[in-house]
């Protein structure tokens, strides 16, 4: 039945003359997760995921493809991508116009991600009761430590780095100075980028005078959101979805038998018709997606085993001249950071030079793994550094006292039954378990400075755990240059001295039989995180938002002991389904019993 469903399925539709549709009702990935058949089982959602290569991949192909007469963004229901993701995504947009193919971008309402990437479009058209309405980069996070008390969990803390707030929401119910200064900084940093990038996509937009005064904007329009957007050239056209698809219609031809009444062509059939997605080329590239954890896993999660298996596989071919790793991870275990790393090193042995990509992200755990690197290019709103260790141990006496319940027992050495989770670590567990992190820490320092040619000390008084953006990173010596995932493979073409050859190949585990099923099985049963109005867009799936934080919150109390990560850059991994199954662990036990 699996064969058939997916042969099945895996034929693409017929491609005519037509307009190519980008619904990205989700977000944009550099790698999509697979789902589990537990997840499928429960019958949860799952946010739809895009993947950033596949959709560059199209749009380059669609520029000298007569089939593709125009293409149209539906920006409802997108979640974002991060500024450097969607930096990339507009890039190929430009290039797309460049060519002379118009893109026309669709939604109710457009808020930062969704409008970064409206604004690289010939044509931006807004429902006519929507609003562009821009935040800037800045959010609330979560603080526990409140919950952990009344839960009468003791998160007991072991960390190195003035700045690694990674810990502060098991210890704080607030912000610490020295963690707002960092953020501050980083905030106002990736601002700047965001603003430099819709400026030079959309020059008559009046952008800076509409983030300072959105109200003025507003009221000088008689209090209507949308035409306060037009009036700043935010948006080109004001109009219904079915205004939208006429104009549609005029550019790739009318079809009442389409839906939207015009010709379009479907993402996943141009992919399967037009594009290559399995190259062959002498430079592989390693994506090191998502949280870095220990083993292996499936693909849109770092398994440190995973990756560095993939990397040796690639080795064992002696086709391969360079390596490009594509970084988008906030980090996560010490022993597969450096799994993936030595995996890397052993590249650079055989004299395979190695150059990395920082994407969204590559911090902490994810700067580890890019030291490996001959060179490392990152994006100016790229997020880097964190180079600190922390770790967390939780222990239940609190809940004990408060269930009634007793623990004793007997010690032949100081450390048995360590560390004690009934009554909380003994004084010789907790100076071996900070000895540790304090050991991570001057092994982290040493790896960076060898990397960047620096003292340990010198790497010490700009890492402490604060984390930087790419411009500030570049300034440090953190990094190399600016530039993306192109950059980064001319570069190794170059120090492979390939000439012009530029093909790759993606060293990645390849789907089994039974991810594809589950996939495509999953793909018909995602979510519609389509808003109902303007306002939902501006402030899209809050419960997604939740699920992330309490998924956060899960995988750093269940996690290893010690880590190298950054929770701060944002969720490692994707919000599990509602109905995810799996055993819970004992503080998630105490939650249960506590919202009763």
């Amino acid at each position: 039945f699996g064969l058939l469903y997916v042969g099945l399925q895996a034929r693409p539709n017929p491609i005519g003359a037509g307009v190519l549709v980008l619904d990205l009702d989700g977000t944009v990935v550099e790698q999509p997760s697979a789902p589990d058949t537990a997840e499928l089982l429960a019958g949860g959602q799952r946010l739809r995921e895009f993947g950033l290569r596949e959709l560059v991949a199209a749009l380059d192909e669609a520029r000298d493809d007569d089939r593709v007469k125009a293409v149209a963004l539906d920006l409802d229901g997108f979640l974002g991508g991060g500024q450097t993701a969607l930096g990339d995504l507009g890039a190929a947009l430009d290039r797309l116009r460049k060519a002379g193919k118009p893109v026309l971008a669709y939604a109710a309402g457009y808020s930062d991600d969704g409008y970064q990437l409206a604004a690289h479009a010939s044509e931006v058209w807004m429902h006519p009761l929507g609003a562009v309405v821009i935040a800037g980069p800045g959010a609330q996070r979560l603080y526990y430590k409140g919950l952990l008390d009344k839960l009468g969990v003791t998160a007991n803390v072991y960390r190195v780095g003035t700045y690694k707030a990674a810990v502060e929401p098991f210890t704080r119910s607030d912000m610490s100075p020295e963690a707002r200064e960092n953020y501050q900084a980083l905030a106002g940093a990736l601002l700047e980028t965001w603003r430099e990038d819709v400026r030079k996509a959309r020059p008559a937009a009046a952008i800076d005078g509409y983030m300072r005064n959105p109200v003025a904007a507003m009221d000088a329009s008689g209090g209507d959101l949308g035409k306060a957007a037009l009036a700043a050239r935010l948006v080109d056209k004001l109009g219904e979805r079915r205004a939208f698809e006429a104009r549609l219609a005029e550019l790739g031809g009318e079809d009442r038998g389409q839906q939207g009444g015009y010709k379009s062509i479907e993402l996943g059939d141009y992919l399967a018709d037009a594009v290559d997605l399995t190259p062959n080329g002498p430079i592989g590239i390693v994506t090191v997606a998502g949280e870095i954890v220990d083993g292996k896993a499936r693909l849109g999660t770092a398994g440190g085993d995973s990756i560095a298996q993939a990397i040796e596989k690639g080795l064992r071919d002696d086709g391969l001249k360079a390596l490009v790793v594509r970084v988008d991870s906030p980090g996560g275990s010490v022993l597969a950071s450096e799994r993936i790393r030595q995996a890397l090193l052993a590249a650079r042995d055989r004299r395979i030079p190695v150059v990395v990509s920082m994407a969204n992200v590559a911090a902490s755990g994810g700067y580890w793994v890019s030291t490996a690197g001959d060179f490392v290019f990152a994006e100016p709103s790229t997020i880097t550094g964190s180079i600190g260790v922390f770790g967390i141990l939780p222990s239940f006496e609190g809940s004990m006292a408060k269930l009634g319940l007793g623990a004793d027992g007997v010690k032949t050495t100081p450390l048995s039954g360590e560390p004690d989770i009934f009554h909380g670590p003994g004084p010789e567990a907790d100076r071996l378990i900070q000895a540790g992190v304090n050991g991570v820490y001057r092994n982290f320092l040493a790896i960076v400075a060898q990397a960047r040619r620096k003292s340990p000390a010198e790497i010490d008084r700009i890492a402490q755990g604060r984390v930087w953006d790419g411009g500030s990173a570049r300034q440090l010596g953190l990094v190399d240059a600016f530039g993306g995932l192109d950059e980064a493979i001319a570069k190794a073409a170059e120090l492979a001295r390939l000439g012009d050859e530029r093909g790759v190949r993606y060293l990645e585990r390849p789907k089994s039989l039974t991810e594809q099923v589950l996939g495509m099985l999953a793909g018909q049963e995602e979510s519609d995180s389509r808003p109902a109005d303007a306002l939902a867009a501006l402030a899209p799936a809050p419960e997604w938002r939740l699920r992330a934080a309490i998924a956060d919150l899960r995988s750093i109390l269940s996690g290893p002991s010690i880590q190298v990560r950054c929770l701060e850059c944002g969720p490692a991994t994707p919000a599990p389904t509602p109905a995810s199954g799996g055993e819970r662990g004992f503080a998630e036990v105490l939650l249960g019993w506590l919202s009763r």
